[in-house]
């Protein structure tokens, strides 16, 4: 079981040195405590998922050129998450045609981290749905 998550959740990457927060672009949503509920596919970069401040991951080009460059020093770039799979697990609910997103799902940015929920914003129990 799991919170729905809704506009304006904080989210966070493992590999993130910033909280980020999930934006629901469609209005015509659901709400849930005033916010529009959020379902597994809300999860577009830089449309859903806002970038996690400096990204610290190696698999990231950027981060590993900078490294190099510093002689092997662990050196954080701009985060720009590349995300191309849904949240998962999602919600026994549907929200907008798809299951709803809970605050147990995760997903993957395409750099090896693993972005989670850390506050769902305007939470309601799924329990007894």
């Amino acid at each position: 079981m799991g919170n729905f998550v809704c506009m304006g959740a904080m989210l966070q990457c493992t590999f993130g040195m910033a909280p980020s927060t999930l934006t629901v672009i469609i209005p015509t949503r659901p709400k849930c405590g005033g916010c529009l509920m959020a379902n597994i596919t809300d999860y577009v970069p830089l449309v859903n998922i806002m970038t996690f401040g400096m990204c610290q991951s190696l698999s990231n080009p950027t981060v590993s050129a900078a490294t190099s460059a510093a002689m092997g020093v662990l050196t954080p770039m701009p985060c720009i998450p590349v995300v191309s799979a849904p949240w998962s697990p999602g919600g026994q609910v549907k929200v907008g045609g798809s299951p709803a997103l809970i605050n147990n799902a995760k997903c993957m940015c395409s750099y090896g981290g693993q972005i989670s929920v850390t506050n769902p914003s305007g939470s309601m129990s799924t329990q007894g749905k």
